[in-house]
């Protein structure tokens, strides 16, 4: 199985992690399992970084806004 690239490189800003963190703990808070918690919020990171990027430099307050777009189009 290969796997699929869903970030950015533009994650790797000051910031980004601390959006990384709060989406693992709040899963984690929902009742998620820790693996399930990890996986799900490394997916919609990367996936909010890809969507706040849109082929520009963006910062932690771009990703955190993009996350729930993220969650609409995982959901729908």
């Amino acid at each position: 199985m290969t796997a699929r690239r869903i970030g950015t490189g533009w994650l790797a800003t000051a910031g980004s992690g601390d959006v990384l963190s709060g989406l693992g703990g709040s899963l984690l808070a929902a009742g998620l399992s820790a693996v399930d918690a990890g996986s799900v919020g490394a997916y919609l990171h990367g996936l909010a970084g890809r969507l706040a990027a849109e082929g520009a430099p963006v910062g932690a307050h771009d990703v955190a806004e993009a996350v729930p777009g993220a969650w609409r189009k995982v959901l729908g």
